[in-house]
């Protein structure tokens, strides 16, 4: 699981469910809790049935799975339900309702895995060698009740709490449990809005008013369902209520709302500053809220410390010690506007932009190829490694550069031919889809593979393999004197430009005639030279290669 919840043993598999804190609230805005006590014992029942009607992804996962059976019941709409009672998110008082709550989730869950050890085949198998640490976990997570300030709290809500877990410790000091673990808090992210729930996980809401980036495109205007229930706990006409809902469908914001007094804007504060406010739960809230519910709960939680765009590195770090000192296992700081894109906007602008950028990235074109036209110009240069000789042929494009390339090696077999010709069309194919020359040469000159050795090019005086060969030629023939040094060529004074081959392709022919007609017959040096330059080279076979250009050193 990449979420945060999921912190128990390696190789074992996260079976959780979640549940829709709203859906226990009565008609008169009061929190249900024998209802949702008897869904966690459901809930529990039925995730506990899935461990062996499961399928694993590894043996490991299964033995351990079977072995501690950990199950990861949480809930949703933690943020709609304070809101809906009139208690402010960053207060003790909504920290310690939603400590009670998650209180009866915990040992609702434990209570219903210690009667399934009961009625239905013992403990988990790994129960016994842990009896002592777990329960006095178990006793720790009641002694967590005395925390909660019961003031804060509806009484008989508070007692059931303290209740349950008298009842959870007991009948697991009888029976032991059925499950290493039972609770997690997932973020629900997605299947929170399957659920119809306007806050995810333990989250406040992100905005009033959010605009949900869909990924098949388009978007979708999400406005909070729980605020008319806010208002009426908090005594608010009818009239008065229709009148802050306009207000908010056509700010975006509840800050200046007519009839709202300022003591109650802390009830619906976000975790976002919306578009035209000012106002949102401070970083410490979140994690507030992370130490007060963590002490009832099994595993982990997964949420989001939101912080603002304007937040600075040391706010950061403090976020992250001020986590560790209060308890929480896991936390996850987002900044503010800190990705491209994200799932959730305050402005219709924002995700505007956003799809803006994705279509401008969506359309950029497609890399085309350039063929050269059907008569074109070429260069075909002979080559002589070692005593193996081939042919390369350079088509060129009008400006003079390189488009196409043809290689034929001499006495070779089939499959030597086939490789060089597959070799040399894969590079066309680059050449032509607009794949710079230099980062060809770059990338493939100096590979070292047989045959390789001495060769009569004076630029390229030893080449590590034919591959090598070819792509330092190219750069002599058509890179700058730079690009030629860091192939390794012999760079000479001057170099042939692009434009300039162009020009010298068309009078090669012309200058050798001319040649052949002013000299009928060739020049031959004297035998004395031939042989002493002949033994110059063959002194120097057994000489080391330089390191840069790998030519022979003397």
């Amino acid at each position: 699981n990449p979420c945060s919840e999921y912190m128990f043993l390696d190789d074992s598999a996260c079976n959780l469910a979640s549940i829709n804190l709203m859906k226990f609230v009565d008609a008169d805005g009061e929190f249900d809790f024998a209802a949702f006590e008897a869904a966690c014992r459901t809930f529990i029942t039925a995730q506990e049935i899935l461990v062996d009607n499961s399928s694993y992804h590894t043996p490991a996962i299964a033995r351990n799975s079977h072995a501690y059976r950990p199950l990861g019941l949480g809930y949703a709409n933690l943020g709609a339900l304070l809101m809906s009672r009139g208690l402010p998110y960053d207060s003790d008082a909504g920290r310690d309702y939603a400590a009670t709550i998650t209180a009866i989730m915990h040992g609702a869950a434990y209570a219903q895995s210690a009667r399934t050890a009961r009625d239905h085949g013992g403990p988990f198998p790994g129960y016994e060698k842990n009896r002592e640490p777990m329960l006095r976990v178990m006793r720790k997570h009641r002694s967590a009740i005395k925390d909660i300030d019961k003031t804060h709290v509806p009484k008989p809500l508070y007692e059931r709490a303290r209740e349950i877990w008298d009842e959870c410790v007991d009948l697991g000091e009888a029976h032991g449990y059925r499950n290493a673990q039972a609770t997690v808090l997932a973020p629900t992210g997605t299947i929170g809005f399957m659920m119809d729930c306007d806050t995810t996980g333990v989250e406040p809401d992100i905005a009033l008013v959010k605009y949900k980036k869909l990924v098949g495109g388009g978007m979708m205007k999400i406005v909070n369902g729980t605020v008319p229930m806010a208002l009426k706990k908090m005594g608010y006409t009818q009239a008065q209520t229709a009148d802050i809902l306009a207000f908010i469908d056509e700010n975006e914001t509840i800050e200046g709302a007519p009839h709202l007094k300022d003591a109650d804007l802390a009830v619906f504060d976000c975790a976002f500053k919306a578009m035209k406010g000012s106002r949102s739960i401070h970083y410490m809230g979140h994690i507030k809220m992370m130490g007060a519910v963590q002490p009832f709960i099994s595993g982990a939680i997964s949420k989001t410390v939101n912080v603002p765009k304007a937040a600075t590195v040391e706010d950061i770090e403090q976020a992250y010690i001020d986590s560790w000192r209060i308890g929480a296992k896991a936390v996850s700081i987002y900044r503010d506007g800190s990705k491209r894109t994200q799932p959730l906007n305050t402005s219709k602008a924002a995700v505007m932009r956003a799809g803006v950028l994705e279509e401008a990235t969506e359309a950029a074109p497609m890399p085309a190829r350039h063929k050269l036209p059907d008569e074109r110009q070429s260069i075909t240069h002979k080559f002589d490694i070692a005593g193996h000789e081939g042919y390369i042929t350079v088509g060129l494009y009008e400006d003079g550069m390189p488009g196409e390339l043809f290689l034929t090696m001499a006495k070779e077999g089939s499959t030597i031919s086939g490789f060089a010709d597959a070799f040399a069309q894969a590079i066309s194919y680059a050449l032509q889809y607009g794949v710079p020359l230099q980062d060809l040469v770059d990338k493939v000159s100096h590979v070292r593979f047989e045959p390789a050795g001495m060769t009569k090019n004076p630029d390229v005086r030893f080449a590590k393999s034919i591959v090598d060969y070819i792509f330092r030629w190219m750069a002599a023939k058509f890179l700058s004197h730079e690009a030629q040094y860091r192939a390794g060529v012999n760079v000479a004074e001057t170099v042939t430009t692009p434009e300039q081959l162009t020009l010298d392709v068309a009078a090669m022919a012309k200058s050798s005639a001319d040649a052949k007609a002013d000299d009928p017959t060739p020049a031959t040096k004297p035998a004395a030279a031939t042989a002493s330059s002949l033994s110059a080279i063959q002194n120097q076979e057994d000489a080391p290669p330089c390191t840069t250009c790998g030519s022979i050193m003397v």
